[in-house]
Formats: C-alpha cells, sequence, structure tokens
C-alpha cells in the first residue's frame, strides 16, 4: 500500500479544473502515494477530468461517489476510506495545485521531527490577499526554527497564534499521520465556513508535534469553487455566520481552559452576530423580510444576538 494518501473533494461546474490538481500531483518528488476522489455529486463529474492521465496515473486514482455532503463530509469520506497500511494523509482542493516538492517536504519534516501535523505556507492570486506565510510568522510570534534551509518551524503556543489570525493555515498544504488519520474528523454539519479552522483546532489538540514549513506547499487556484464565494448580500451568507458562529462556540468548549484563546473566540463570535445583523438590515433596506427560521433557530442557541440586534438598533436610530 501507498505511504501518503491524498484526498481531494471534488464538486464542480466546469471541466479541466479537477485535471490541473490531479498534473500538480502526479509531478510530485515523492511518488509513494495514491489518491482518493470524492465526487460529493459535482454538476461536473470527476470522471471527465480523469480519463486525459494515462492508465498507470489512472490506477493510483480511486474516485468515491456521493450524495452531496459539502466539503467537510467529502473530505471525511475520504479519511474513513484510507489504508490502514497509509502513514500520512495530505488534502488538496480541487482547485488547487501543488508545487513540486510539497509532499518530499512534508515527508521528510514530519519523519526527522516525528510530527504528526505539518502546514506548508501557500501561495495566491490578488484575491487571497489575506493570507501570509509561515515565515511571517517569525515577525511577530515567538518560534523554534528547527531547521535554516529548508525552513521548518514550531510554535509553542501555536492555539493562541492560530486563534489571532489563521489566515497563514490551508488545507491544500495540510498533511496529518497517524493517529489524527483514525481520529479527528471534520464537522460536516459546518458548510459554507469554519469546518476547515474547527479541523485545524482538533488536529492541533490531538498531535504529537507540529511543523511549519517557510517553502510554499500549494498554489491556491482561480477556479470555480462552489464550496466558496458566497457575497455579504447572498442568502447564503447568513448560514455562513451561523455556521462559522456554532463552529467558534464549540471551539470555545475546547478551550475553556485557555483564558487568551476564549478571549479570541468571544471576539470572534462577537463579530459573526454583527456581520450576520448587517446582512439581515441591508436585506430590509432593499425590501426584502429578514430570514427569521434562522434568525430564530440562532437565538435559541445564542441568546446574546437579541442583545447585539438592539445595539445595532439602538445605533441606527441614534443616528
Amino acid at each position: 500500500m501507498a505511504k501518503l494518501t491524498v484526498i481531494i473533494p471534488f464538486y464542480q461546474k466546469e471541466p479541466g479544473i479537477l485535471t490541473r490538481a490531479l498534473a500538480s500531483v502526479f509531478a510530485q518528488e515523492f511518488k509513494d502515494f495514491d489518491i482518493i476522489v470524492v465526487d460529493d455529486e459535482s454538476p461536473y463529474p470527476a470522471d471527465g477530468d480523469v480519463v486525459t492521465f494515462s492508465q498507470e496515473e489512472r490506477a493510483r486514482i480511486r474516485i468515491l461517489r456521493q450524495e452531496n455532503a459539502g466539503p467537510g463530509g467529502a473530505r471525511n469520506t475520504g479519511l474513513d476510506h484510507v489504508s490502514p497500511e497509509t502513514e500520512f494523509v495530505a488534502f488538496l482542493d480541487s482547485d488547487d495545485a501543488w508545487t513540486a516538492g510539497h509532499l518530499a517536504l512534508a515527508h521528510a519534516a514530519m519523519t526527522r521531527f516525528d510530527a504528526n501535523c505539518y502546514f506548508a505556507s501557500i501561495t495566491g492570486g490578488d484575491a487571497f490577499y489575506y493570507h501570509f506565510g509561515i515565515d511571517d510568522l517569525e515577525k511577530t510570534e515567538t518560534v523554534e526554527r528547527l531547521s535554516e534551509n529548508p525552513l521548518l518551524i514550531e510554535i509553542p503556543g501555536l492555539t493562541q497564534v492560530m486563534l489571532k489570525n489563521w489566515s497563514f493555515l490551508h488545507l491544500s498544504s495540510m498533511v496529518i499521520g497517524r493517529p489524527l488519520i483514525d481520529t479527528v474528523r471534520f464537522d460536516a454539519a459546518l458548510r459554507l465556513a469554519a469546518e476547515d479552522v474547527l479541523f485545524f483546532c482538533d488536529c492541533v489538540l490531538a498531535a504529537r508535534r507540529v511543523v511549519l514549513g517557510g517553502v510554499a506547499g500549494a498554489v491556491r487556484g482561480e477556479g470555480i469553487n462552489i464550496f466558496h464565494g458566497v457575497d455579504n448580500d447572498s442568502p447564503e451568507f447568513l448560514s455562513q455566520q451561523f455556521n462559522t458562529w456554532v463552529a467558534l462556540d464549540r471551539m470555545e468548549s475546547r478551550f475553556a481552559e485557555r483564558p487568551a484563546e476564549v478571549a479570541s473566540l468571544r471576539s470572534y463570535k462577537q463579530t459573526a452576530r454583527r456581520q450576520a445583523l448587517w446582512s439581515q438590515a441591508r436585506r430590509v433596506k432593499h425590501r426584502k423580510l429578514p430570514q427569521f427560521d434562522l434568525l430564530a433557530r440562532w437565538a435559541l442557541r445564542d441568546p446574546r444576538i437579541l442583545a447585539s440586534a438592539i445595539q445595532l438598533a439602538v445605533g441606527k436610530f441614534s443616528r
């Protein structure tokens, strides 16, 4: 069996996007891998992008088909089908691509430093402006250099750093090992937002050791990915913010004994409330009814959103 399994969730509506991702996998210097593509009831089937590869390459690809379960559910299906003999799992979004040395660097770092969680840097276009590299963490955080070339670091207080700003983390540059493969899963209910951040936290908390690499392991794609692209005025935006709040609330329970982390999470939760309420205020401004059903569900889980709504209303009337 392969030493490493690549998991690619797939839900696209244009041909060619998966071809680019798979080509970057087959271009890896590290060759001991197999691939699981989870076709999450994609409008454009995964098979159409796989036929372009050689018979030998196609033999290393397993396509699993399922009813639509969202990105977290698709990745969970992939994790559930990883061979017990596989030592590592690397994630790749179907519209992203790896740099040629990504798997080799990840495998070497995790083996040398006995780590079972690894994050590389990732690059992207102008739309990815908020993301920053692992090497930038040295400018603001206390880090320990494990290697100069390639740059490998670890951060003793990684959870606090993550919760201040997790924009240096991305699933397409993440590799995990045993026992995380067996025990950590995505919350599939958190569609549209935050399932990745909750997974990051759970992996870091459960990991034996986490190593971060300064070399870019992936390039974020510019393709059409139906998992993303929810704008502030779309009906899905309220669901996105609610899911974000739910994920943050669950993370808060995991960090109950860590005051700094709890403070960060509560601040993010309040931001999610405000974003949600502003979206509903814009609906009213455009003579549309608020999304009362979801707001009621939110208020049952989180009565503080009512206080935030009153504060918003008072602020508008005072102006």
